[in-house]
């Protein structure tokens, strides 16, 4: 029998899917929908415009065709994206490696290690090259992180003022964005150009520069942030990483924070993204910096151990009191241009940074007097009156792309794939008679003129042992297998993650990736060198409108946070432009994401939170009493479908009607939309706005905690409301490039082509039936918190432990801990109610390995009740030790449980493969109280 994608997809075979069904009671998984699901809402899911399924070859031929319609030019055009040469060895063992790709956000460390000393690297690496003392763990791109940047000055200022000076030399998508984020946090952006040192007069809060700037004038801040630190102002200075090898760090002029991206540290161009972007603070803003961040920490024996530091941070718990809505990172990305820098070492990073300069200097020369700037580091501006079209074309024809500024003006980026025949076709283009004297091969240690010009650097960089001993290919494989072997991902188990849907990223969705036709495509490159990608994009526009019931999508949100904040945005812009100005409140539901509250506050609505039922449902009384008290004030309310607490509320229709009649907008969070796939869609069952997050859904890989990419939906009168072009102005962009991240949508894409209509309900159903089966099976040892109607959950289960940890002391966290030492990692602790496990199989796991997992859930409630009859103590047992290590087992062993039920619960003769945790329990709060978010110094790990 010939089985087809959907059946290597979908884990259960059709046996093990009826003993599931037998157990739920139901005959067939249409049955189970029926019961599951509300009747008013379910319509088909309109999937009849879809093609039909194809298979992994079929598809991977088709995507082929469509990279190589792609015309992979050599890119010039700069403006923060550059091409790069990514090391093979990290394309093979990182990039292309599930170990990496298919981690989960590091939220358990014990068995997150080695993402965790990966991120370390990457926030050392972005500290030392700045200047700064703290960097988090990246940022979703440049544009965002100088957005966040822009806000972090305005919270740490001490200023009243709310204006802000941006210098006219930041890239052009930097300042749109900057612009978006701007009006809605009542912020006034005042443009000016600072090269000469002086600042505007009044009052501000900050000031935003950028080093190499758009025209790639190498600027020396150090003047502007006096004086503006002088007039109680702070500075934000936007900075290349490569240029930081050779010129002085921000950091060193006194800047306060530093933003940018990595991109050019081994990660393809990829149309736009996915990239990591930066952001490095002074400590004293240590708590006020967005974002994730990495912290040293010890654990239970004393020893080293990484975690996520400063969690309340995290914006699932500071809700409507968030400073930002970024709750995740571009964690892949970021690792992989911190093992970028690992491979290439300071030395070689500063190789690389003077040959791109060199061949700078090498155009720059052979077009004397017709340059704009003399101090540049990669960026050429020429002055060509009125002949720049005429040159951008010359250029083109002989497969450069330059970029035109204006009528009179060029400019030319070289980067790492710079050659010097690259260089002599640029000044051919410009009809220089000295081509064979000017373009002369650059040496890496060769000193011309100009380089001594810029090369200011004294400080020392990357002198930790992360950065000295990795530079053979040999060193380097086994550094990432060793720092991969102490993590969990989904090529070792099953990752039963509530909320964050852990499937199958299957080998085919990802081959693509990589490609050079998709990979090495400049986002700003013309149309035509791109018809295969804007296909891809415009297939998954109409695909993913049919999926949701939605008119229009905007692939441009880099994340599902940017996904809501451009839904709400969205929906702001449509009542102000009706005159409803008034129209500011957003209700929420106590049970919503936390994400939800944040994007609301940063769109520019007030937060009003609706009561949830003692059942998880949204309490309609509620509703209807907070509609009557802001009426005229209501913009929309923001919802979750299936509900956060893994049901379908069968009130869903009415209370979309509650809030229309009352003049306001729904949006439905997209964020459980794998649970609606095929069967019913939010814009037909009453939502105007949904986002959808790709990353969960549709199969693009978690990444550790990126990449992610999160559109949106919306009904046809917020069309006109979706986000622009970021090169244009009053594009209410939210990120830097105009399709976000362009190079992971034939993920995505491949995945709907290959499961096709019936692929992708049957994902659905199998989904909801493992939910259910997983709460059947496990209700008798933990209940489960919430069921709908016909006791059914959705696509996940909730577990309550709070009785259980009131009679016994055993927490989540032990339970959650414990599980590493049968080989699984936790489901999500706490959330959305406290106390409790969110369960969720997804479609990909087949029932031995839903069976594996009930299974070791119920020896853990054995355990439980070992510790309730007193033959262990609450405070040393299984699960109080766990995770258990290996080294945990040499030497004196002191506890009432032996050795053998600490690491082999089940026995030796257990078949699944046995996971070592690294490390044993971690002490967060150690970290936190003793903050230490970089490499460690050489000294202590000379010690």
């Amino acid at each position: 029998m010939t089985r087809s994608f959907a059946d290597r997809h979908i884990g259960p075979g059709r046996d093990d899917l009826d003993q599931m069904l037998v157990t739920l009671g139901v005959q067939a998984l249409e049955d189970l929908a029926s019961r599951a699901l509300p009747a008013g809402i379910m319509d088909g899911g309109g999937l009849e415009g879809l093609p039909a399924a194809a298979t992994e070859h079929e598809v991977l031929a088709e995507l082929a065709e469509l990279a190589k319609a792609n015309t992979v030019a050599t890119s010039m055009i700069g403006l923060g994206y550059y091409d790069t040469l990514t090391p093979p060895v990290l394309v093979r063992n990182l990039l292309e490696n599930p170990a990496w790709y298919t981690a989960y956000t590091p939220y358990q460390p014990e068995i997150s290690q080695g993402r965790l000393e990966a991120l370390l690297n990457f926030q050392t690496m972005v500290s030392e090259l700045t200047g700064m003392d703290i960097a988090n763990a990246s940022m979703l791109d440049e544009a965002t992180a100088a957005a966040e940047a822009m806000t972090l000055l305005r919270r740490a200022s001490k200023a009243e003022s709310f204006r802000l000076v941006v210098d006219t030399d930041v890239f052009p998508q930097t300042r749109s964005v900057l612009q978006t984020r701007a009006e809605s946090a009542g912020i006034e952006i005042v443009p000016a150009d600072l090269s000469g040192g002086e600042l505007p007069s009044g009052e501000f809060f900050g000031v935003l520069a950028q080093t190499p700037g758009a025209s790639g004038r190498v600027s020396d801040w150090t003047g502007v942030v006096q004086a503006a630190h002088e007039r109680g102002a702070l500075v934000a200075v936007g900075a290349d990483l490569l240029a930081l090898t050779l010129i002085t760090p921000p950091g060193e002029q006194g800047a306060d924070v530093c933003f940018g991206a990595t991109q050019r540290f081994g990660v393809p161009l990829g149309f736009g993204g996915p990239h990591a972007g930066y952001l490095a603070v002074r400590r004293a803003h240590a708590r006020q910096l967005p974002g994730r961040l990495v912290g040293v920490s010890m654990d239970a024996d004393g020893d080293i151990a990484y975690r996520l530091a400063l969690q309340t941070r995290e914006q699932h718990i500071r809700r409507e009191k968030a400073t930002s809505n970024i709750c995740t990172a571009q964690v892949l990305l970021a690792i992989v241009a911190a093992m970028y820098a690992a491979y290439h070492g300071a030395d070689g990073l500063r190789a690389i940074a003077r040959r791109v300069h060199g061949h700078a200097v090498s155009i720059a020369t052979g077009l004397d007097g017709a340059v704009v700037h003399d101090q540049f580091f990669d960026t050429v501006l020429v002055h060509v009156p009125g002949s720049a079209d005429a040159v951008v074309a010359k250029a083109k024809s002989r497969g450069i792309n330059l970029r035109l500024v204006d009528a009179d003006h060029v400019g030319i980026a070289c980067d790492e794939a710079t050659t010097q025949a690259h260089v002599a076709a640029v000044l051919e283009s410009f009809g220089t008679a000295a081509v064979s004297e000017s373009a002369q091969p650059v040496s890496e240690s060769a000193q011309p003129a100009p380089i001594a010009a810029i090369e200011t650097r004294t400080s020392e960089f990357l002198a930790h042992p992360a950065f000295t001993q990795y530079h053979t290919e040999t060193a380097m494989v086994r550094y990432l297998r060793s720092l991969s072997d102490k993590d969990i991902a989904l090529d070792r188990s099953m990752i039963p993650l509530g909320s964050c849907t852990m499937k199958l990223n299957a080998a085919a969705e990802m081959e693509a990736i990589t490609w050079p036709g998709f990979a090495r495509v400049h986002p700003y490159a013309p149309a035509q060198d791109a018809p295969g990608l804007l296909q891809v994009i415009a297939d998954l526009e109409r695909w993913l409108s049919d999926i949701t019931g939605y008119a229009a999508v905007s692939l441009q949100p880099n994340a599902g946070s940017q996904g809501e904040y451009a839904g709400l945005l969205a929906i702001r812009r449509y009542h102000l432009d009706r005159g409803d100005s008034e129209r500011d409140t957003c209700l929420i539901p106590s049970s919503a994401h936390g994400t939800n509250a944040a994007s609301a506050v940063m769109a520019g609505l007030r937060v009003e939170v609706v009561k949830c039922r003692d059942n998880g449902d949204v309490d309609l009384d509620d509703l209807r009493a907070k509609i009557a008290d802001h009426a005229a004030r209501l913009a929309c309310i923001m919802i979750t479908y299936p509900s956060t607490h893994g049901v379908y509320e069968h009130e869903i229709a009415e209370l979309c009607s509650l809030v229309h009649d009352a003049g306001g907008q729904v949006y439905v969070d997209g964020a459980n939309l794998n649970a609606l796939v095929g069967l019913a869609r939010p814009g037909r069952f009453g939502g105007d706005v949904s986002h959808l997050n790709l990353h969960k859904t549709f199969c693009i890989p978690h990444g550790g905690g990126g990449p992610g990419v999160g559109p949106v939906a919306v009904r046809a009168h917020l069309a006109p409301y979706l986000p622009g072009d970021p090169l244009e102005a009053s594009s209410h962009a939210v990120s830097a490039a105009n399709y976000g991240s362009a190079s992971i949508l034939p993920i995505t894409w491949a995945y709907i082509r290959m499961m096709g209509a019936d692929g992708l309900r049957r994902a659905t159903l199998t989904a909801i039936a493992s939910a259910n089966y997983i709460a059947r099976r496990l209700e008798g040892y933990f209940p489960v918190l919430y069921t709908g109607e016909h006791g059914m959950v959705a696509h996940e289960c909730i577990l309550d432990l709070r009785e259980i940890t009131r009679q016994t002391g055993v927490t989540v966290d032990d339970v959650a801990k414990r599980l590493m030492d049968y080989g699984f990692h936790a489901p999500t602790m706490s959330f959305p109610v406290a106390g409790t496990l969110m369960v969720e199989p997804t479609e990909s796991e087949n029932r031995a390995e839903l069976d594996d997992f009930i299974e070791a859930m119920i020896a853990i409630r054995a355990e439980i009740d070992q510790v309730a009859a007193g033959v262990w103590p609450v405070t040393d047992n299984p699960l109080r030790g766990a995770p258990h290590t290996a080294a945990s087992l040499v030497g004196a062993w002191d506890h009432p449980y032996s050795r053998e039920v600490a690491v082999f619960p089940r026995g030796l003769g257990h078949a699944r493969a046995k996971v070592w945790p690294p490390v044993r329990r971690i002490d967060g709060a150690y970290g936190d109280r003793n903050l230490m978010c970089s490499c460690p110094p050489v000294a202590e790990f000379a010690q």
